[in-house]
């Protein structure tokens, strides 16, 4: 049996812990069973729960989410150090030295700078830092017999994370594009280049919707060349480039797009809530009521947004 643990404020004790959940026969036989990429999934999900605990001004959440957070640190360190990989003590090393690395103007002998100066300063270091370790990967990666000889420049585009929200992972390509001048020159265009987009998704998705058929001047022929599974597709596409698009207008606006949308969701929570409320006034729920009574009462929370 495990020797008894009691709660510290020391990471040490944290570590601790995940070594006995993880210790064959006498650990947790659900946590002996996660790998990378089993766990990855709960890693997104706790930081998002941080997310919400700031949003929500709870600071109480915020404490306990901030340690899941952590939880999820030293469990992908514990399983990287059962593999040689390196070990949690190798995750700090790390990030302190990329944190002192990157403020000379604090840790070095460098002048304090501007926002503007040390974001530029940032960004250079971080792109040295990209070449020594695609150099390190180089290094300990064993050449595929597949590869051409030449060598082919990383994108620039490479180190933006594809775990990332879909929305965020947009804004921070196309920033990447900008600092090379690919760029919109101003705003306007790119609410025409959204309105274009908006106009090759109708066409495409009107015609596949089974209750809109008889509604308004849809194009049926442009779908009707394709296969079902051509026109999902083709649906599936035309959105992505039209959220692609609106994602560049947040990102001229400097607006989070996932912000945005988490705001509208809660309007909707509120809204809807007042539709059920108002409905249960009168003994009835929306199952029970008519669209057009529903409706009505989302006009009166709307009205009352306003007011608020």
């Amino acid at each position: 049996m495990t020797e008894a643990l009691t709660p510290s404020r020391d990471i040490v004790r944290l570590i601790e812990i995940m070594a006995a959940l993880r210790t064959p026969v006498t650990g947790c036989p659900w946590d002996l069973e996660q790998t990378f990429a089993t766990i990855a999934p709960y890693t997104i999900e706790e930081a998002y729960e941080v997310a919400d605990a700031i949003a929500r001004g709870d600071l109480i959440d915020l404490k306990d989410e901030l340690g899941d957070l952590l939880l999820q640190v030293v469990y992908h360190a514990r399983l990287a150090e059962e593999q040689g990989a390196f070990a949690f003590g190798d995750v700090v090393e790390a990030i302190t030295k990329k944190m002192i690395r990157r403020h000379p103007h604090v840790f070095a002998d460098g002048a304090a700078r501007n926002p503007a100066e040390v974001k530029g300063s940032w960004e250079r270091i971080k792109a040295e830092e990209r070449a020594e370790k695609a150099a390190e990967h180089a290094r300990l990666t064993p050449p595929s017999p597949r590869l051409r000889e030449e060598v082919i420049p990383a994108s620039i585009l490479a180190d933006i994370p594809v775990g990332l929200p879909a929305l965020t992972r947009a804004i921070k390509l196309q920033d990447k594009a900008a600092k090379v001048g690919f760029d919109w020159p101003s705003l306007a265009p790119v609410f025409d280049k959204l309105k274009e987009e908006i106009a090759e998704f109708e066409e495409v998705a009107l015609p596949s919707d089974p209750r809109g058929k008889k509604e308004g001047p849809h194009k049926p022929a442009a779908s009707g060349r394709l296969a079902e599974g051509e026109s999902k597709a083709a649906i599936k596409e035309e959105f992505g480039d039209m959220l692609f698009v609106m994602a560049n207008i947040a990102r001229h606006l400097k607006l989070d797009p996932e912000a945005a949308l988490r705001d509208a969701n809660q309007k909707f929570i509120r809204r809807f809530a007042h539709i059920e409320t108002r409905l249960a006034e009168d003994g009835k729920t929306p199952n029970e009521s008519s669209l057009a009574e529903m409706d009505a009462l989302w006009d009166e929370a709307k009205a009352i947004d306003k007011h608020a």
